[in-house]
């Protein structure tokens, strides 16, 4: 059962131009067959540029540890070079109604 994703990365690198392009290239390939889908906002500062990587969808993990496993196992070299922080919420689906209004 597919579950509810979000996904906050903070990558940076010193500056060389096309970060947000890298990044996307990288989880392109990291989340290939996945129903995730990500926004990124590249700025720079200094002699650094920094990329906020905002991923969200659906996904089969069902906790931030599922998750954190399929990184390790998953992310390459770069991906651990650049990543600077993260946030995760994984929120599962439930069988019977939203669960959010408390009456079903």
């Amino acid at each position: 059962m597919n579950n509810e994703t979000y996904l906050d990365f903070c990558f940076i690198r010193k500056a060389d131009g096309n970060f947000a392009a890298e990044i996307d290239d990288i989880l392109t390939r990291m989340f290939a067959g996945i129903k995730l889908h990500w926004y990124l906002e590249q700025k720079t500062i200094e002699d650094a540029e920094m990329v906020i990587a905002e991923v969200k969808g659906m996904s089969g993990w069902r906790s931030e540890e599922e998750t954190l496993h399929f990184l390790e196992q998953n992310g390459s070299d770069q991906f651990w070079h650049y990543l600077q922080g993260y946030k995760m919420f994984i929120y599962p689906v439930t069988m019977r109604g939203c669960n959010s209004c408390g009456t079903h």
